[in-house]
């Protein structure tokens, strides 16, 4: 795996960004920071695998300079991208096209560029969809279903999939109640079989509703550095819980911690990183995802 971190100013030619290596980048992942993303570990085993002769590279991308980073990468010749934080929601708004799950949330973390335009998809959704399957050997319909952190891109992403795939009841955490409120009245409106139920992190119900619920899932960004504590209190975790964490580094938060002290099931984010890999790749080429091979190249860093 290239372990380079590539930037915009790299950009300004192929000599410039291919210097020193043997195929030329045709993939990337866009971020700020981007350094720690462990995509190249799955996709680059992938394109070996295919016999596609191209590299997938980390492109470091300050705020606000999103569409600037995707024109170049257009103009190299790139086949498309990955976009993760902070850049989701403003590569909604630099794509020409974009998929209703996309428009749906409101943001975009694939793109694949199509006769001199950017389209978008955002795989997030339907990846979380098939880890939970793996992972529990459940569906999401007819779950009772906690997302904590909800006002976020991947938390968006996760709550509407749920109520697409037939959640009977989404409870949205999020610290302010202003985006998970908005987000509820949108998905209310498109799926009116299941029934939401909005909840600051610090209200004191969060408990009661917690062991209501089937599956919780942190979406949130807490969890990440090795000295966070969990997102929720340990009191809101029971036995009869499934736990996911859709952090996968590192691969054990306070959060899953918290949920194995009360005999829950959990998972981290491993497997949903997996499998929104797979979709954006079978975007790009499609029917060509090596499931299996993009596995045991993310175990190779995780």
């Amino acid at each position: 795996m290239n372990a380079d971190v590539f930037v915009l100013e790299d950009l300004v030619s192929r000599k410039m960004l291919d210097a020193g290596h043997d195929k030329p980048a045709i993939l990337a992942v866009l971020g700020f920071p981007v350094g720690h993303s462990a995509s190249p570990a799955m996709h680059q085993p992938a394109l070996d695998a295919c016999g596609i002769d191209g590299r997938y590279i980390r492109l470091e991308v300050p705020v606000g300079r999103v569409a600037e980073a995707l024109l170049g990468l257009r103009e190299l010749g790139f086949v498309g991208a990955n976009i993760t934080v902070p850049h989701k929601f403003a590569a909604l708004d630099a794509c020409h096209q974009v998929d209703d799950e996309a428009r749906l949330i409101g943001a975009v973390n694939t793109v694949k560029f199509v006769d001199g335009e950017v389209h978008g998809w955002n795989t997030d959704g339907l990846g979380f969809a098939r880890a939970i399957r793996e992972e529990f050997m459940v569906d999401l319909r007819g779950q009772r279903v906690m997302v904590i952190g909800a006002g976020g891109g991947a938390g968006q992403a996760v709550a509407t999939q749920c109520a697409r795939d037939g959640a009977e009841r989404l409870v949205l955490v999020n610290r302010t109640l202003e985006k998970v409120e908005t987000l509820a009245v949108l998905l209310r409106r498109r799926f009116p079989a299941t029934k939401f139920h909005c909840v600051a992190l610090n209200d004191p119900q969060l408990e009661g509703v917690a062991r209501q619920c089937q599956i919780l899932v942190n979406t949130s960004s807490v969890g990440l550095r090795a000295d966070d504590g969990s997102p929720v209190d340990a009191n809101c975790f029971a036995s009869h819980h499934l736990v996911y964490d859709t952090i996968y580094k590192p691969p054990l938060t306070s959060f899953l911690r918290q949920a194995l002290l009360q005999q829950a099931s959990v998972a981290n984010g491993f497997s949903m990183l997996l499998h929104q890999g797979v979709l954006a790749f079978d975007i790009w080429y499609p029917g060509r995802a090596p499931l299996e091979i993009m596995r045991q190249g993310l175990r190779s860093v995780s």
